[in-house]
């Protein structure tokens, strides 16, 4: 039989058909953010409201874990604890130009946000087995012009982490200077996260789950000075 000549072949597809969607970079890390922020239970009400503008912001954005996503996208941090808890681990950063504390842009092949945190904070300070709480310690939004170059916004997500003994911090290639503060008297950046009650108890009752597993690049700087004479605030 003969076919007629508007007829479409079987397995033909149609001109205008869309094509099937690719999955949203970083797609693992936004499910974690999702699960991990619907979990978490903020006892300040400034962090109750951060936390569904974040979760508002994920539902809008497939693509708001990859830092090219131009509106905004999400950061993980890290409050990176001496192991006595009297200090915190900053940076200078050299873009910002202010003392700040470890972290950075999700990546394809990060587990999720404490993992994202877990990593930069292990590649910026050069210290291995660094012990990471995997609940937030604080949110902040903030507007940056990033890798972009263009003026977008951080959706940071900071966590509690804590230095092994004797760990001996080095400068890495992303970093003016790394110092530990004291964390009573942090810049006035950081002081937010560390006004948090976690941040107070003694090291035997902060709730530390895992050591970290993950080595990171040394760089090549210096070491970091171990008290407070590094940096004034």
């Amino acid at each position: 039989m003969a076919t007629a000549p508007n007829a479409t072949a079987p397995n033909a597809t149609a001109p205008n058909a869309a094509a099937p969607s690719a999955a949203a970079p970083n797609a693992t890390v936004h499910a974690d953010a999702v699960r991990v922020l619907s979990a978490w239970a903020p006892a300040e009400p400034g962090q109750r409201a951060l936390q569904q503008a974040f979760l508002g912001f994920l539902a809008a954005c497939p693509d708001g874990c990859a830092r090219s996503c131009a509106p905004g996208h999400l950061t993980a941090s890290a409050v990176v604890l001496s192991h006595d808890g009297a200090h915190v681990l900053l940076t200078l950063h050299p873009r910002v130009g202010r003392w700040v504390q470890l972290g950075g842009h999700c990546e394809e092949g990060d587990a999720g946000l404490a993992a994202t945190a877990l990593r930069e904070a292990t590649e910026e300070s050069g210290v291995a087995d660094l012990e990471i709480d995997p609940e937030p310690l604080h949110l902040d939004v903030h507007p940056i012009s990033c890798s972009l170059g263009l003026p977008t916004r951080h959706f940071d997500v900071q966590f509690l982490l804590r230095a092994p003994a004797e760990a001996t911090p080095q400068r890495s290639a992303e970093s003016t200077a790394l110092a530990w503060w004291p964390v009573h008297t942090p810049p006035p950046d950081v002081a937010p996260a560390l006004g948090s009650p976690r941040i107070g108890r003694t090291p035997a009752g902060v709730a530390i789950a895992g050591r970290g597993g993950v080595r990171g690049d040394r760089g090549s700087g210096g070491a970091a000075s171990p008290g407070p004479s590094s940096a004034s605030g």
